[in-house]
């Protein structure tokens, strides 16, 4: 089993940007079996993809949302990030990060709740 372990603020304002870290503790995120996802389940709904980021650096994103989507890496610090702009209410959820391999999320952290709210 993997090790993550996200963080950060759980009241965003709306308008503002939601910026999650993950710190991955058991693999290096630059190792090129894993590749590194953020996924988000708004209350009541199923869960909803929103990208990833593969060994090299590149990043993916979910149609939907990749106009207010980055997603950026730390590997001194063993990191990514997710940093999701110009936010609403519709963006309330319990986000997670993931290790993904062979194309399935093989390890997830535990989540955390964001509300956007004034």
């Amino acid at each position: 089993q993997g090790q993550l372990q996200e963080s950060g603020p759980g009241l965003v304002k709306p308008s503002q940007t939601i910026s999650l870290t993950c710190t991955v503790s058991d693999v290096s995120i630059t190792a090129n079996d894993y590749w590194w996802g953020w996924i988000r389940q708004p209350p009541g709904k199923g869960l909803e993809y929103i990208g990833y980021m593969i060994y090299s650096g590149s990043t993916f994103y979910s149609p939907s949302l990749e106009s207010r989507t980055s997603i950026s890496r730390d590997t001194s610090k063993n990191q990514f990030t997710l940093q999701l702009r110009d936010v609403t209410p519709e963006d309330t959820a319990t986000y997670y990060c993931a290790r993904i391999r062979t194309w399935a999320y093989d390890s997830w952290g535990q989540g955390t709740q964001v509300t956007v709210s004034s």
